[in-house]
């Protein structure tokens, strides 16, 4: 049976966690609105070249394409691979590596290794330079090949038109500057695509958050 006396005590605590509350969400409801964060504009993806020894095209590719990527400010990581693997561990070429310097690209870092089935889950994008070099990854990977993820490098340029970048490794210098040249033109319009490609996905992906969140 209650005696009818105010306990003090207890008011008291009733009265600061009152408050306490009200102060809280005071804070909470002041505050201005959480700013909109966009999606991140270009994604990460991993790209590889491949050519038959790794020695004179693919070097260059990848090489080229990393620039590139990067000038644009795209998160991408470009390597490359050859399917003989006659030449592991071998920088490029010399004349691929002056090719290269003359256009302010360093590829003299860069190591050979042979082409492998687990390529396939390792990249998002292949692009052979070469048909014969295509031929030579479908028979590697085996049922791991993924046509979804593989091209022909110049048919960025040329879509569908099965081009190739032409091997110089029998050739003069010259032979590599044109190769140099093939490659960049492709390497251009590879980023300038994806990049617009992607602005525009992530516009659209914008958009639609920002009609929900209202």
């Amino acid at each position: 049976m209650g005696t009818g006396k105010i306990n003090k005590k207890q008011t008291d605590h009733n009265f600061l966690a009152y408050h306490k509350t009200c102060h809280s969400l005071y804070h909470i409801y002041s505050q201005p609105p959480a700013p909109f964060h966009p999606l991140p504009i270009f994604a990460a993806m991993r790209v590889l070249m491949v050519c038959l020894g790794n020695i004179c095209r693919s070097p260059l590719a990848e090489g080229i394409l990393q620039q590139r990527a990067w000038e644009a400010g795209l998160n991408w990581s470009v390597e490359s691979a050859g399917t003989n693997g006659i030449h592991t561990g071998e920088p490029p070429h010399r004349l691929s590596q002056k090719v290269a310097r003359l256009n302010g690209i360093d590829i003299s870092q860069q190591r050979s290794r042979r082409f492998s089935a687990a390529d396939f889950d390792n990249f998002d994008l292949i692009f052979a330079m070469a048909s014969d070099v295509m031929t030579d990854m479908k028979r590697i990977a085996g049922k791991a090949y993924r046509e979804d993820k593989v091209d022909l490098l110049l048919n960025v340029l040329h879509p569908g038109k099965g081009l190739d970048v032409p091997d110089p490794w029998y050739g003069a210098e010259p032979g590599y500057h044109e190769v140099f040249r093939l490659i960049n033109e492709a390497c251009i319009m590879l980023v300038d695509t994806k990049k617009q490609t992607e602005q525009i996905i992530t516009s659209t992906a914008n958009d639609v958050r920002m009609t929900n969140d209202k």
